[in-house]
């Protein structure tokens, strides 16, 4: 695979192309002409994640097969939306690239920061008033919701890192990681006691609830994104259960082994991987 030195604007509107003949209310395909924005959204997500595979995985091919079909969706919405005439591909792109330049007046005009504290505060004041432009009103109306665009169908684990943020605009954030740490056992404690003194299972959900929110607050606070952290801790485990089943070669699920057995083989698959981490230095 060879890296183009240019945008190639032909396969573009091959893409273009394509996306209207799949559309064509005559000779389109049944199932293309069927969606929506709402019933591709789900596939959209699925395709999201798959580009974090490939970038987990660090194979730029398959990443670019990936990109290739989430530029696709892009494009099959644009054309729903030519369709209704809202906009297009092209309305998508200008309104992007006004955005962009927008955001980055140090970099497409005079303006200078001295600091990239100072920056990152102008891009959140240009932000704030893109979103008052979107609303009509004052940021700092008394009646506003200061989360109102953070939107709820997002994964609640990405949008708890957007709400710490924008709390953190006005001061109400942690200045160091240890205190956040603190919070994070505090609220372990507190499933614990829940758990306990028998409050039930909604009490239960609240207080684990509050516990996954420092948790995501701690990794904030770290700098870590903690969607990425738990996708890849997802694959992680998915590994390691793979290979304790190839080590007690199980090969059904009703399989029954007790927990010294299971424990042994989950630590030799922990020093595989030491072994195999140290051998790839």
């Amino acid at each position: 695979m060879t890296q183009s030195t240019q945008i190639n604007s032909d396969a573009v509107q091959e893409l273009l192309e394509i996306m209207s003949q799949l559309r064509d209310p005559i000779n389109g395909c049944p199932w293309d002409l069927k969606q929506t924005w709402q019933s591709l959204f789900s596939f959209t997500l699925e395709e999201v994640y798959e580009v974090g595979a490939a970038i987990d995985a660090n194979q730029p091919a398959e990443l670019c097969d990936e990109l290739g079909d989430l530029l696709f969706q892009i494009v099959f919405y644009s054309q729903i939306a030519k369709e209704q005439g809202q906009f297009d591909l092209n309305t998508v792109a200008e309104s992007i690239c006004k955005k962009m330049i927008r955001r980055h007046p140090h970099v497409f005009s005079a303006k200078k920061y001295a600091t990239e504290a100072e920056q990152k505060a102008d891009w959140e004041a240009i932000k704030q008033r893109e979103r008052e432009q979107k609303t009509g009103s004052k940021s700092d109306s008394v009646n506003q919701n200061h989360f109102a665009d953070i939107l709820q169908n997002q994964p609640a684990l990405m949008r708890s890192v957007k709400l710490k943020k924008r709390a953190a605009m006005f001061g109400f954030d942690w200045h160091d990681w240890q205190p956040v740490a603190e919070k994070v056992r505090e609220e372990l404690e507190e499933v614990i006691e829940s758990i306990n003194n028998n409050q039930g299972k909604q009490r239960v959900e609240e207080e684990v609830g509050d516990l996954l929110l420092s948790v995501a607050n701690l990794a904030n606070q770290l700098k870590v994104e903690p969607e990425n952290a738990l996708r890849k801790a997802n694959n992680k485990f998915e590994r390691r259960v793979n290979r304790l089943r190839e080590i007690l070669q199980i090969n059904e699920d009703d399989s029954d082994f007790d927990d010294e057995t299971l424990d042994q083989a989950w630590q030799q698959v922990k020093a595989e991987e030491r072994i195999n981490n140290n051998h790839s230095l």
